[in-house]
């Protein structure tokens, strides 16, 4: 089990999606479930992780995207809708992955 920490972004884009309750189980997953989610090109090893949440499943939900930052951590980095935002530019993961 890894130990997960959260972004400043993290931590503001996610509250707007998710409870503490729901919060909590993800880092609960990801703390053990580090590589589930798929790795996006060109990000320098972020992965993208499809979680549903209240009244949503995993397709329809939300995306978070992680970073696993060494074998003893894993950052949480970005949330956001799918509805709201289909996928994360470049630009957007560049500036992201500086917050590592």
């Amino acid at each position: 089990m890894k130990t997960v920490i959260e972004t400043p972004t993290f931590i503001s884009t996610s509250r707007q999606i998710w409870s503490e309750v729901e919060i909590e189980e993800l880092i609960t997953y990801l703390a053990i479930n580090y590589d589930d989610g798929d790795v996006i090109p060109r990000s320098g090893g972020m992965r993208k992780l499809r979680w549903g949440g209240k009244n949503t499943g995993k397709r329809g939900g939300s995306r978070v995207i992680y970073y696993n930052s060494s074998e003893f951590c894993v950052t949480l980095v970005y949330a956001y809708r799918k509805n709201k935002q289909e996928n994360t530019t470049t630009k957007e993961l560049k500036h992201l992955k500086n917050e590592v």
